[in-house]
């Protein structure tokens, strides 16, 4: 979760989902961001030029980064939650997104390529993004698509498919009766996750 309000609708949204994973028979995990040590990628690239036998590329920074990612490569669906910050996702979430290019790598010959990831995932994973706005839903082109195009790029080229993106806006004032609604939708959205992660295993055993 890229929110830093730990209480907050973007948090709420993605417990919902979280229980309907685990409704659905998944195993979940929660990290809230705001409450993890990582810190800003410096743009070296040393994580994508060497070590290219390993897994995860080795990372100069010490923080909580490469503990996340070792557990990120063991996960098999993906859940990614933001607010709508300036048009686009946190800073929370970006940063996070930006220190993930140790799962990518590239030889120095290969100028202007793009890295490729270290460990492809063969679309037997998944992954759903859940956004949160205060502009109305009406908007979600213009607020939602932004964000979901910033955290869909990884997936795919670690060939993981986003199953479902949902942007629940009009956050100013929300009903309790509209809330329920959207919980509802993002518990569905964690049952279809696990329901897609299931079906694309048995499809490519």
């Amino acid at each position: 979760m890229g929110s830093p309000r730990l209480n907050g609708f973007n948090a709420k949204l993605i417990q919902s989902a979280l229980k309907g994973a685990e409704a659905a028979g998944a195993e979940t995990k929660r990290y809230d961001l705001i409450e993890c040590n990582i810190k800003y990628c410096r743009g070296c690239m040393n994580c994508v030029y060497e070590n290219h036998e390993l897994p995860i590329g080795k990372c100069s920074l010490n923080d909580d980064m490469a503990s996340i990612l070792e557990e990120y490569l063991q996960a098999d669906g993906y859940i990614l939650a933001s607010p709508v910050y300036d048009v686009n996702v946190t800073a929370l979430m970006k940063t996070f997104l930006e220190r993930k290019l140790a799962l990518f790598f590239k030889t120095r010959s290969d100028v202007g390529k793009v890295p490729d990831a270290r460990v492809k995932a063969h679309f037997k994973k998944k992954a759903s993004f859940i956004v949160t706005g205060i502009s109305a839903e009406e908007y979600s082109e213009a607020m939602g698509d932004p964000c979901f195009e910033t955290m869909e790029v990884h997936f795919l080229i670690e060939g993981i498919e986003v199953v479902d993106k949902l942007y629940v806006g009009g956050l100013e004032d929300i009903t309790e009766e509209r809330l329920i609604e959207r919980l509802d939708k993002a518990y569905k959205l964690g049952m279809h996750l696990v329901e897609e992660i299931r079906r694309a295993q048995q499809d490519r055993v």
